[in-house]
């Protein structure tokens, strides 16, 4: 049986400590080419945080990266191969996405933050143990990997009421409430 746990949702006015690398398509190949199955788990095959979920490296200094695709065409190759590891969902009250989070080890390595009430990021960093035999040396991180997925919210979404939780399996259920309100204004006619 799987437990869930809370996740903090940060706002503007709250400062996370945020790290910063940029990602061009040479850094992502030489990162990728190594044999590391959990890499190739993580940033490849239909997962949230892959750069190549549409088909091609996503830069992120690119202002439009998705002109040329039309939403059906750009998902249909992620859905027929099974490979999807997110789910997205609307009913009439809310949003929700379920994304699979594989290695991450711990609740903590899982940061959510909206941004001017517009953008909601997902985020976080793992750091993998180096493992020694002598009992004099202490378990440093040598090296730390991380992952980010920023995703604009619909205006009717009520940002400041966004749930998150994660269970054991490392499955994170983020619950976007929509603002009727902005629903209902929107439909007055003039």
């Amino acid at each position: 049986m799987s437990s869930r746990k809370q996740v903090a949702v940060f706002t503007d006015d709250q400062t996370l400590q945020k790290w910063n690398m940029s990602l061009r398509k040479d850094v992502f190949d030489s990162f990728i080419s190594r044999s590391e199955p959990i890499l190739h788990k993580i940033f490849t095959g239909g997962s949230l945080f892959s750069p190549l979920l549409f088909g091609k490296f996503f830069d992120p200094s690119d202002a439009f990266p998705l002109w040329e695709f039309e939403s059906a065409v750009l998902l249909s190759s992620l859905r027929n191969s099974g490979q999807n590891t997110s789910d997205w969902f609307e009913t009439e009250a809310e949003y929700g996405l379920k994304a699979e989070l594989p290695g991450v080890k711990k609740y903590s390595d899982v940061q959510i933050c909206v941004e001017n009430g517009k953008v909601l990021e997902i985020s976080g960093q793992w750091r993998p143990q180096r493992e020694t035999g002598a009992k004099d040396w202490r378990s440093e991180y040598w090296w730390e990997f991380g992952y980010v997925r920023r995703l604009e919210l619909p205006e009717n979404a009520d940002w400041r009421k966004i749930e998150a939780n994660v269970d054991d399996e490392i499955i994170l259920e983020i619950r976007i409430p929509k603002n009727h309100l902005v629903t209902s204004e929107e439909s007055k006619p003039v």
